[in-house]
């Protein structure tokens, strides 16, 4: 079987159409007492403590409180229907597969209306906002797709999201979507604010600086230490930085970057990775401290500033190799 597959949001929805459902149902009732479980929630997954999965399973919570939902979703697409891309209304459906993050159910109206070839979505219970399985996000999207069609061959795969890269992969021919603009995905370039955006505005960057944050404590402590047997504070502080990478190293590889696969060579690359930010450190403290005299935690926070998105690049593209 042959079919064209589409993302649902951002790609032939203008927005998010969860976000904007849940923006609905707030002015239907007021769902604060939520709040406080579902910002909670959404703190420990930025952390890594919680799956995107578990996350949005808190956030659809909300739903407990709503006794017809049908009438809710009629209701809701009746005035947002309007958001589907004009691009994509006036292609042919007969062979489009939506295939999307977002809740079966939620989308279960605008795809029949579209008359589109098949719907695969996050099974979620829309009367408790319990996810049935899990998040179709990511390589959940092929998994699923195997499974329901295991022959199935994608001709095309349009998106605004790098997440759906392994659909892009598994395709034929991949689509970048931005606004109303289709670009063959590898030709896209995106723009320096979307690069910064992409590479420091994530999960993973934050899981980074509270390990650095972490490592900082130990080479601290580890110097300290140091001192009692080296009689030289600079000596002292050159091996207790060193060995607090080991810890950091391990923290990165399991808790940051969820690379399992320790070796020395990675290591070795990882200690690398760290020697810009050791330098700029040991100049930062040359120059604000010994020769302007600044205030110690200025020079420090100066040193951090410059520091950790030149160590967490490094990191990326030479000890953990991430260059997508």
């Amino acid at each position: 079987m042959k079919l064209i597959a589409y993302d649902f949001d951002g790609t032939i929805y203008d927005g998010d159409s969860s976000l904007d459902f849940y923006k609905f149902c707030f002015k239907k009732k007021r769902i604060y007492r939520y709040w406080p479980k579902q910002f909670w929630y959404f703190c420990l997954y930025i952390l890594g403590l919680k799956t995107k999965t578990e996350m949005k399973e808190v956030f659809f919570c909300f739903l407990k409180d709503f006794n017809h939902t049908e009438e809710l979703l009629s209701e809701f697409w009746a005035s947002h229907y309007s958001k589907m891309k004009m691009w994509y209304l006036t292609k042919d459906h007969s062979h489009d597969l939506i295939i999307s993050a977002s809740p079966e159910f939620l989308l279960e109206i605008p795809f029949k209306k579209l008359q589109a070839k098949d719907l695969i979505a996050s099974a979620v219970d829309q009367r408790t906002g319990k996810f049935l399985k899990e998040n179709c996000h990511g390589e959940e999207k092929v998994k699923r797709l195997k499974e329901k069609y295991p022959d199935v061959i994608i001709v095309e795969m349009y998106t605004d999201s790098s997440a759906d890269l392994p659909m892009i992969e598994f395709a034929q021919k991949g689509f970048k979507v931005k606004k109303d603009r289709v670009i063959p995905y590898y030709e896209y370039q995106e723009t320096k604010l979307e690069k910064i955006k992409h590479t420091f505005l994530t999960p993973k960057f934050i899981r980074f600086v509270l390990v650095g944050c972490l490592n900082t404590f130990n080479g601290i402590f580890f110097s300290f230490l140091y001192s009692f047997i080296i009689r030289n504070a600079t000596f002292a502080f050159i091996i207790g930085y060193i060995t607090s990478l080991a810890t950091s190293y391990l923290l990165n590889s399991y808790y940051t970057f969820h690379d399992k696969k320790l070796s020395i060579s990675k290591y070795l690359r990882f200690c690398i990775s760290y020697l810009p930010n050791f330098i700029i450190q040991l100049i930062c403290v040359a120059i604000f401290i010994d020769l302007l005299h600044w205030y110690k935690l200025i020079a420090y926070t100066i040193a951090a500033i410059i520091g950790i998105p030149i160590t967490y690049l490094a990191l990326l593209l030479f000890s953990f190799k991430e260059k997508k």
